[in-house]
């Protein structure tokens, strides 16, 4: 059986331990709030290392927000033959983050723990059904 890359992983919000339990409950979009799973439903892997763990996660989303609003920014100026209306910029990259901030909730919480985490290792045991 092939085992789970860490980019596959990392996409699908699946535990750094096992690659395979399910890192939240619900779904990215939708009208339910994002749950995390306290442990791994696989592995058994506690999520919240230490208590307040994950306010270490508001510096990763801060971080993908900064390359949002740059990257919107560039893509709005190119887009609008170099507009220099500055409510142009404002309004997309507002909604930008606004559209994305469920993803940004997710995948920083998922950086977090699978990039910036040393205490959590891969077991490729783990890694099967």
């Amino acid at each position: 059986m092939a085992h789970t890359s860490k980019f596959q992983a990392i996409v699908n919000a699946k535990c750094p331990r096992c690659r395979r339990g399910d890192m939240f409950k619900n779904s990215m979009y939708g009208f339910s709030s994002q749950k995390m799973h306290d442990n791994c439903p696989k592995c058994g892997l506690k999520y919240e290392l230490e208590p307040g763990y994950f306010y270490a996660a508001m510096y990763v989303g801060y971080a993908i927000n900064v390359a949002l609003s740059v990257g919107v920014g560039i893509l709005t100026y190119l887009l609008t033959n170099e507009t220099e209306s500055p409510w142009i910029y404002v309004t997309t990259v507002f909604l930008a983050a606004l559209i994305l901030a469920p993803a940004n909730f997710r995948y920083s919480r998922v950086l977090l723990l699978h990039v910036m985490s040393p205490k959590i290792k891969y077991i490729p045991a783990y890694d099967h059904d």
